[in-house]
């Protein structure tokens, strides 16, 4: 028997005989919200005593899929959205409120118009179990207990079946289930039943018709009202948290824009410098082994030297998680070491508050694989297993020297800084950059001494300075003389945008390049690639290892320059331009010059060479049929000649690569656009001509070569009908192109050709007959699709 109320609680969770003990099976938490745990019916119920008060609501994968292209990871964050209470009848109503719309203004009936001009969402409705006081116990069971973080959802969308919540075989992980004065956090595992249709889901689970994940949910208390948001400046370097201010004066901007950052203040705000009141803390993942753990512990510590040089003393720390402490505790920010099946992306990512943009929790997930590839890449520059030598330090030290710039890379975004990809044009200015090793030739030897940065860059000092400077008077003046102080010293900055696409104009941004002269690096990899391919064989593998990942080493080592062909590449039809605003000093937009962009072309038709791409003929006896146990993978050479290596088709490959980026219809127009302003730009007849020059006309008197030729030559044509075919262009690209083909059959048909040569060159020119007839109809035929890159693929495919 119960009693009917509590002094302390509520009656069902108290014995009649003692208004303070529990029954057998309850486990009262006390907390931000105080709540109960029925063991015996694995069900939570929750204690709301303020109704209307706002506080954070956070969800997030505690426990995850373990696949790279699903996308769904341990310690994955998801939303942090401002919600609160409010009774309608019977039941709590769990109310998100729209502040994506606000009117910042004492009129309170003008903050009510635009509070009802735009939806709400009730993420929840709780029935009311007891009433004490105006303290409300409801039963939150099948609040946690669902897909918050949207994994069925992720299934679908990446097409690994349709999977629905099994309640069945869901349960609290009552372990990371815990209560604190200032959150609270929840922890449910939840199955996932279905029929699975994708290979990837597949490959992760023991039973891939259950799949079995822990979801994690937090309550958090908000910060209190002494944070002062920062404006956003675009030239900052940051990500900007909006919203519409209805009250502001028409004459003004109605949207408002922030930095995101944490908090941080002086002990001492007149001292020079000084502690924090509160350092800015990270804490590693236990599970994270060495010599990893040491490379990231000080990776992240490099950005202690920013905020020295801003006047804090030991204002950013790491160290390592405390025993027992749960990553997902909002408390802790984290650098978690995140397992997946294949090689991945490691992202830092962060929790703010929505009402301001303060950062309550940064979470970086790094992606455990991601040392391999580096460690790769220096074993296929330089063989280190030599009469069963095992000395591969070397390579190790690269792989953690890239890891511990990953640390800084990654802390950087969860401090609230945006990618910086033109830093490497710019002397190494930001760790916030994707970092190519750079290399250089010493005689016959590669050095590996300067391959990644060492410490934080000059342009992450400035960031630093606009998020976390201290300033007693005219803060908007003060911002504005950071940016215009590294104008001056010549920083550049653009981000994602202006980096990621094929067509991508900027001459400056790019990822995993180096240098300021893009193109002279350009020449620099691929003769350091030539000199490693040239020293490859059977010593870049250990002893009793099969000749097959002999052949995986060789992939990083072949398309060794692409993504500084890419760079090179953005230089023809490019712009340089900033983010720039009226007043500041930053260039506004102005064409690459076209004797810059005429360098540009010849390193990149080098890549189209065949004495350049063709694999030596002595190296191809290295690449045997796969062995057993050791099949092609994403990251292997895929094949024309079913088990045999296939060396026409890497040719094909990297030809196809360096070709979609030249002739891309994006940078053909600005081509046409740039030589109409000014005829000393490069043209795209003058392109197409210099392009047929090393392709159509080349001719090899060695076999091999020849056959290479054909392949690269075929290549040209389909990326020319391509772009001839192709409708979203100025039409003066598709005339252009067409009057080219004409040139190339005229050519090849008068080529004197002879034997099987001849018989190729004829298909050549029905080639171009065929597609003349009916361009409309074209289809490009794809090359071997190019080995996942550096970590792994990209956001579009060559």
């Amino acid at each position: 028997m119960f009693i009917t109320l509590s002094v302390d609680g509520f009656s069902q969770f108290f014995t009649e005989k003692s208004e303070n003990k529990l029954q057998k099976g309850i486990t009262k938490y006390e907390g931000y919200f105080t709540f109960y745990y029925n063991d015996n019916s694995d069900k939570i119920f929750l204690e709301i005593d303020s109704l209307d008060k706002e506080f954070l609501y956070v969800s997030s994968l505690s426990e995850g899929i373990g696949s790279n292209d699903i996308g769904l990871d341990r310690g994955q964050l998801g939303g942090g959205v401002v919600v609160y209470f409010k009774k309608a009848g019977n039941k709590l109503l769990l109310i998100q409120p729209n502040l994506n719309y606000r009117a910042i203004t004492d009129n309170k009936e003008e903050k009510e118009s635009v509070k009802e001009a735009f939806a709400k969402s009730v993420l929840h409705g709780f029935k009311i179990k007891e009433t004490k006081k105006g303290v409300y116990l409801v039963d939150a069971t099948d609040f946690f207990i669902r897909d918050a973080h949207g994994v069925s959802a992720k299934l679908v969308r990446t097409k690994q079946g349709s999977y629905s919540l099994d309640k069945s075989k869901s349960a609290f992980n009552i372990k990371r289930t815990k209560a604190f004065p200032k959150n609270v956090e929840f922890d449910v595992l939840l199955t996932f039943k279905g029929t699975a249709k994708g290979g990837n889901i597949r490959s992760v689970s023991p039973n891939s018709s259950l799949v079995t994940v822990h979801q994690h949910h937090s309550f958090v208390e908000l910060p209190d009202n002494k944070y002062k948001p920062r404006k956003f400046d675009p030239r900052s370097g940051g990500y900007p948290m909006s919203y519409l201010d209805y009250a502001t004066p028409v004459n003004e901007p109605i949207k408002k824009q922030f930095i995101q950052r944490h908090r941080l203040e002086k002990k001492n705000p007149e001292a020079a410098i000084s502690e924090a009141k509160e350092p800015i803390i990270y804490y590693l993942d236990r599970g994270t082994p060495e010599p990893v753990r040491s490379a990231l512990l000080e990776g992240g510590r490099w950005w202690n030297q920013a905020f020295e040089a801003i006047g804090y003393k030991d204002a950013f720390q790491m160290k390592m998680l405390p025993e027992g402490a749960d990553p997902l505790d909002i408390r802790y920010n984290m650098v978690q070491w995140v397992h997946r099946s294949t090689r991945g992306w490691s992202y830092g990512a962060s929790i703010s508050d929505p009402r301001t943009g303060e950062i309550i929790k940064g979470h970086v997930s790094l992606g455990s694989l991601r040392i391999r590839q580096d460690f790769l890449i220096a074993q296929a520059l330089q063989a280190p297993y030599a009469n069963n030598n095992a000395d591969d330090n070397f390579a190790l030290e690269m792989a953690v020297a890239r890891i511990r710039q990953l640390s800084a890379h990654e802390i950087g975004h969860t401090l609230g800084f945006a990618h910086n990809f033109a830093a490497s044009t710019n002397n190494r200015a930001s760790v916030m950059d994707y970092p190519h090793p750079k290399f250089t030739l010493k005689g016959d030897k590669i050095d590996f001494s300067n391959a990644y940065d060492n410490k934080i860059g000059d342009w992450d000092k400035v960031i630093v300075s606009y998020f976390y400077q201290d300033f007693k008077t005219d803060e908007e003046n003060e911002l504005n003389k950071i940016i215009e102080n590294a104008t001056a010293k010549g920083f550049k900055y653009l981000s994602d945008a202006d980096s990621r696409s094929q067509g991508s104009a900027s001459a400056s941004s790019h990822l995993w390049d180096n240098g300021g002269t893009i193109y002279e690096e350009l020449y620099n990899l691929l003769e350091i690639r030539k000199k490693a391919i040239a020293n490859f064989s059977a010593d870049n593998i250990k002893t009793n290892q099969p000749y097959s990942v002999l052949e995986d080493v060789f992939v990083p080592l072949y398309f060794f320059h692409r993504f500084q062909t890419e760079a090179t590449v953005k230089l023809i039809g490019g712009l340089e331009y900033s983010y720039a605003v009226k007043g500041g000093k930053e260039t506004v937009v102005k064409r690459v010059a076209g004797s810059l962009e005429k360098i540009a072309l010849q390193a990149v038709l080098k890549t189209i060479a065949v004495d350049e791409i063709a694999i030596p003929k002595e190296k191809l006896s290295l690449f045997p049929p796969r062995a057993m146990g050791f099949g092609r993978t994403r990251e292997s050479f895929k094949s024309n000649l079913g088990v045999e290596f296939d060396a026409f088709g890497a040719v094909e490959t990297a030809s196809e690569m360096t070709l979609n980026l030249l002739l891309n219809p994006q940078r053909a127009s600005r081509l046409i656009a740039h030589k109409s302003l000014d005829e000393n730009q490069l043209g795209l007849d003058e392109l197409i001509d210099k392009l047929i020059s090393k392709s159509i006309k080349k001719t090899h008197k060695d076999s091999y070569y020849q056959e290479l030729q054909n392949v690269i030559n075929t290549t040209v044509l389909e990326q020319l009908f391509y772009l001839a075919s192709y409708k979203n262009q100025y039409k003066q690209v598709n005339a252009i192109v067409f009057f080219k083909l004409d040139e190339i059959k005229s050519i090849l048909e008068n080529k004197k050709s002879k034997g099987v040569q001849e018989i190729y060159d004829i298909a050549m020119i029905k080639m171009i007959d065929d597609f003349k007839k009916k361009p409309t109809s074209f289809k490009k035929t794809k090359a071997l699709q190019i080995p996942d890159g550096s970590p792994i693929g990209t956001d579009y495919k060559y």
